[in-house]
């Protein structure tokens, strides 16, 4: 586990890539991945960003109705059922193995953030809109929830930089890959945003959903199940953590709560506490 303060561990990561161990192939392959990985995580951002700005009321799908509601719930149902089966049990065995070879263990970050970017991809952009508009932002209050809806990415964005922006974004794997080492995964996090919530990963991608100028049953059906999955979901993440760090997590989980920043309420590490006794 690599403990140091998650930026700097990225960009000594990235900054690894300048001197990689010999190995034209393994470097030119892991290249080649690395390009897919961010392409196709860009796309999945892009599209979800655009998708649900507008209310889901723009996309590509042309399911004709009532067939259309099956294959939106369809849509949006895969992403976290899959997403829950491939990060807990036999789930990341199972991603490591998708590729052949002693690197697809390496590759594995990479593997599942091409999964979960491809599954995004297909949810925004297959979407089959309803052609029904509730509400539309307009003047001042179109300008303040567009504030919101930037913030709430911004707070998405932090938050996957605190938990360890290699392993969101697919990074550890290709680039350990280019430099020829093992992966670091990151410890436990509890800086940033994870030293006022558990949670804040699923909590700011939450907040995307409902912060939108376009109101439409597409957007709250979406919004609904959405919500559901990040208050559900993290139990799971949760019980890994418990098996993983043991005292550790339970220490952090006492002093921050689950999703609801509490007043005065912070993470204060056991260091933290002996120095502030003295």
């Amino acid at each position: 586990m690599d403990e140091r303060a998650p930026f700097k561990r990225f960009l000594a990561l990235a900054w690894g890539n300048l001197s990689p161990r010999p190995g034209a192939r393994r470097i030119i392959v892991a290249l080649l991945i690395g390009v897919i990985v961010h392409v196709v995580f860009a796309v999945a951002v892009l599209s979800m960003i655009v998708a649900m700005f507008f209310g889901l009321n723009r996309s590509f799908g042309n399911v004709p109705d009532p067939w259309l509601w099956l294959t939106n719930a369809a849509l949006i149902l895969q992403f976290p059922i899959l997403h829950s089966i491939l990060l807990n049990g036999r789930g990341p065995r199972f991603v490591a193995n998708l590729i052949p070879g002693k690197y697809g263990g390496t590759l594995a970050t990479s593997t599942f953030a091409v999964i979960a970017s491809l599954q995004l991809s297909a949810l925004f952009i297959l979407w089959t809109p309803s052609g029904i508009i509730w509400w539309q932002a307009e003047g001042a209050a179109f300008w303040t929830i567009c504030a919101a809806y930037t913030a709430s990415w911004s707070l998405l964005i932090k938050a996957s930089i605190d938990a360890g922006a290699e392993v969101q974004s697919g990074a550890l794997g290709w680039m350990s890959m280019l430099q020829g080492i093992k992966p670091k995964f990151p410890g436990m996090p509890r800086t940033g945003l994870f030293k006022f919530i558990r949670q804040p990963i699923y909590v700011s991608f939450a907040l995307t959903t409902w912060t939108v100028p376009v109101w439409t049953p597409d957007q709250l059906l979406l919004a609904s199940i959405f919500t559901a999955y990040c208050l559900l979901a993290p139990m799971l993440k949760e019980r890994r953590f418990q098996n993983r760090y043991g005292e550790e997590f339970e220490r952090y989980k006492a002093q921050v709560p689950y999703a609801v920043p509490k007043l005065g309420a912070s993470y204060t590490s056991s260091a933290e506490t002996v120095q502030g006794k003295q």
